[in-house]
């Protein structure tokens, strides 16, 4: 059909839903279990700032800082006759740092006895060191074996500084696992 000079057509509506009631409830998607317990789906990663440590039979106290926890292999080059292309690289032995502790001056003094009760014997202990979580449970945890203090740092004394007074103590030890909590 044509349209011509002068004749209106209305726009064509498009057609009206229609009401069939009320919709069914659709259950939003669970949230994602986040947080730094084991089992979380979506692990959040653990401030380093909560740690304790604990030695077999020495009242070790709280730290503010823990350094070593470090494992490496030693790489042995081979280099083999004719093959000019690469050198080989062989594993070697396991090695583990000194576990190195810092904290403030107290009058706990558990860490230098030890120290000194190793002067004559050189007492080995068990011992780890846990990080905690936001929520107060550990997180993760690494224990070591045959530690002995091999050294003690004490406070640099100074009358115009205002830092805090702090005792270092630098721990050998056998090797580190990770430990299940």
């Amino acid at each position: 059909m044509a349209i011509g000079p002068g004749q209106y057509v209305a726009p064509i509506a498009p057609p009206r839903p229609s009401y069939s009631g009320p919709k069914p409830y659709v259950k939003p998607p669970a949230p994602v279990s986040r947080g730094t317990a084991k089992g979380s789906k979506a692990p959040d990663p653990v401030g380093a700032l909560r740690f304790k440590v604990d030695i077999t039979g020495v009242e070790i106290g709280r730290f503010a800082s823990c350094s070593g926890l470090t494992v490496e292999y030693d790489v042995l080059s081979y280099e083999e006759g004719g093959q000019n292309d690469y050198v080989h690289k062989l594993r070697g032995r396991m090695k583990h740092p000194n576990i190195v502790l810092k904290r403030g001056l107290t009058h706990e003094d558990a860490l230098l006895k030890w120290l000194m009760d190793c002067k004559e014997k050189t007492d080995r202990k068990e011992g780890s060191i846990t990080l905690i979580g936001p929520d107060g449970k550990g997180v993760r945890r690494w224990k070591f074996d045959g530690a002995w203090p091999v050294k003690w740092t004490g406070p640099d004394l100074d009358a115009s500084s205002s830092a805090w007074a702090a005792e270092t103590l630098e721990i050998a030890h056998r090797g580190w696992l990770p430990e299940a909590i």
